[in-house]
């Protein structure tokens, strides 16, 4: 009986490489595409980096996708396989397409549908904490990253110093972005590691009737993390340069301060988002409007909104999710008609 319950775990595995490769382009496509970092260097660095925020700084987020959408009890072994295969499916869909997905959106938008499906949503924490956080964050990354890029670009004598040309050509400011790229790398790991691992832990929870606030709930949670974490680097070193020359070389060349600045900015939001209240949030869209804001600072605004690869990111961010959520209520259908629906899950 326990060997069904490892394809909870393969699917979670598969998912895992598609976030590794779509998580890769909010990590590091600034520091690649202001050609700080070789690109065979960076699946190495993404996958450390993804566990050790997991570890660290993920068991909230943890906690608020395997509880606080749907019931945990309610988690058994189809609805698990339904979730992650549909999130999975999704963000494979954008990854062809070279186009970084939310893969906390896709997660969300998956334990919706089946939720709404089993009628056990729980709307409190979605629609007044969540939801208004995808909104919130991404406009707060666009507007610190304009204004602080505007006063550097347009209202700083310091760019113009001697010290200044002289730092811009200093190999310590290389270190710098590499180091603020790996700081990317651990938030997403506090942030994003939930999306796998959640499900396959709130169902381990109920198959051993382990307590949430347990030892063995943190073990176990500990084991999913050196499980998921390499396959990050995996997906990012299959998948991860196509969203990379996507975000990284297509839609704006940065300078090493602009790629750090991006980077702190985007990180530091998703860092205290993870810690504070533990919400699922989007680190693919605030590093791109982090990415647009600087871009409109440096290029214009008009040079920036015509990029056509600008252009298919914000199409696939609204189907994507919406793929994803359709998707889970289609499995769920076609799993509750072949009757691989337990009570448990009704």
């Amino acid at each position: 009986m326990i060997s069904i319950y490892i394809i909870p775990l393969l699917v979670a595995m598969f998912l895992a490489i598609n976030m590794g490769g779509s998580g890769t382009a909010p990590a590091f496509s600034v520091a690649y595409g202001a050609n700080m970092i070789r690109r065979d260097l960076i699946p190495g660095l993404f996958g450390i980096f993804v566990f050790a925020g997991a570890i660290i700084a993920g068991k909230k987020v943890i906690l608020t996708v395997s509880n606080d959408i749907l019931p945990s009890e309610v988690v058994g072994l189809t609805l698990t396989v339904v979730v992650l295969a549909s999130v999975a499916l999704s963000l494979f869909f954008a990854n062809m397409l070279r186009v970084p997905q939310s893969t906390s959106q896709s997660t969300i938008f998956a334990l919706t549908g089946t939720a709404i499906y089993l009628d056990v949503l729980q709307t409190r924490r979605l629609f007044i904490e969540i939801i208004p956080t995808w909104f919130i964050a991404p406009m707060l990354a666009f507007a610190i990253t304009y204004a602080v890029g505007w006063f550097i670009i347009h209202r700083s004598t310091w760019q113009q110093s001697r010290l200044w040309q002289v730092l811009q050509k200093h190999r310590g400011l290389q270190y710098l972005v590499v180091v603020t790229s790996c700081y990317v790398a651990f938030s997403i790991g506090a942030n994003n590691m939930a999306n796998a691992a959640a499900p396959v832990l709130a169902m381990s929870t109920n198959l051993f009737n382990i307590e949430v606030d347990s030892t063995n709930f943190f073990l176990l949670m500990l084991i999913l993390v050196f499980m998921l974490a390499p396959m990050f680097g995996l997906g990012s070193s299959l998948m991860g340069h196509r969203v990379l020359q996507t975000t990284g070389k297509d839609i704006a060349t940065f300078g090493p301060l602009g790629a750090s600045l991006i980077s702190i900015i985007t990180a530091s939001i998703l860092l205290v988002s993870s810690l504070w209240r533990g919400i699922p949030t989007s680190l693919v869209q605030m590093n791109t409007a982090a990415i647009i804001a600087l871009g409109m600072v440096k290029s214009g605004h008009v040079h920036i909104w015509c990029n056509a690869p600008l252009k298919r990111i914000f199409v696939i961010w609204i189907v994507a999710p919406l793929i994803s959520m359709a998707m889970s209520l289609l499995l769920m259908i076609i799993a509750d008609y072949a009757g691989l629906i337990g009570n448990i899950e009704k």
